[in-house]
């Protein structure tokens, strides 16, 4: 087998890592306080790179990193979540769809879904449920429906713009506001900064 040139495997690596590094942030960011989340995604993916070439020869490069993830929050929080409680807390608490989680945890959507339902039915009857969410609120564009804003994500003049985002983009940009109506938003252009 021909060697992979060191260019494809450090483009590799920073795809790697602008996919995964906002939802295993924001889990991090769960269960510890805002520093010591942040220590503790950069040492993991510290650890991604120093080990790459044995990450991307895994069948599951995510899988791999994310028990390494969860190890690691776990032993600094002092407590173990379960695969039902992590599905959970992704998806109810950290709002990921079940592709985002299935992508950041490298399994599969069905087995998401199958852990959620687990975690559903693990709930105490006359305790309240995390509301269902429809598929228009699992879709990567803002709804006007959906009032709050996922954890990885800052507030900028008033709005929100995605943290990892790589900076502004040509044309005109767009950021939420709040619309003064509880429980709806509006989307407002803003003109290109010179």
């Amino acid at each position: 087998m021909k060697p992979v040139p060191p260019t494809v495997l450090t483009n590799a690596f920073y795809a790697f890592y602008d996919l995964h590094r906002p939802a295993y942030h924001a889990y991090a960011a769960a269960h510890l306080a805002l520093e010591e989340a942040q220590l503790a995604v950069s040492h993991l993916f510290n650890v991604v790179a120093g080990n790459w070439t044995t990450v991307v020869r895994e069948r599951h490069p995510a899988a791999w990193a994310w028990e390494r993830h969860t190890r690691t929050i776990a032993h600094r929080s002092g407590h173990a979540l379960t695969a039902a409680e992590e599905a959970s807390l992704l998806h109810d608490h950290l709002l990921l769809s079940i592709d985002q989680i299935a992508t950041a945890t490298g399994t599969e959507p069905a087995a998401v879904s199958a852990l959620l339902a687990a975690a559903h039915r693990a709930i105490p009857t006359g305790t309240a449920r995390p509301r269902p969410r429809t598929a228009a609120s699992r879709s990567t564009t803002p709804s006007l429906s959906t009032p709050r804003t996922r954890p990885f994500e800052k507030t900028v003049s008033g709005g929100t713009l995605p943290s990892w985002s790589p900076g502004p983009a040509p044309g005109p940009r767009w950021f939420s506001v709040t619309s003064g109506i509880p429980g709806r938003r509006c989307f407002t252009p803003t003109a290109p900064v010179a």
